[in-house]
């Protein structure tokens, strides 16, 4: 997962790759599966690499690497929330105590 500091530098990558893509598509004529064939998203999924040490091979998946769209880990397992609005998780069942709103 990235943190927001980490994130900003993968993000514009990603970006970046969807635009080669489009371009790359109307220049060529060619299909959106011949054009992702064309090495897409190798920069973000390199720098994805130096930051986390993991070889993420789906440029796609890097989307969903963004600790900003999960909860904070659970107490029982660890393994993160699905949201941060998550009141039960989905790894190991547990109920998130919800803080007193009073």
């Amino acid at each position: 997962m990235l943190d927001e500091a980490e994130w900003v530098q993968v993000e514009p990558l990603l970006s970046n790759a969807i635009k080669q893509i489009k371009r790359y598509r109307a220049e060529h004529d060619v299909s959106l599966a011949e054009a992702r064939r064309d090495g897409y998203g190798k920069d973000a999924l390199e720098r994805y690499f130096q930051i986390t040490g993991y070889r993420e091979t789906n440029a796609d998946a890097l989307w969903h690497h963004r600790l900003l769209y999960y909860g904070p880990p659970c107490i029982k397992c660890g393994k993160p929330l699905r949201t941060p609005q998550a009141k039960l998780c989905a790894e190991c069942g547990a109920t998130v105590a919800v803080p007193n709103q009073g």
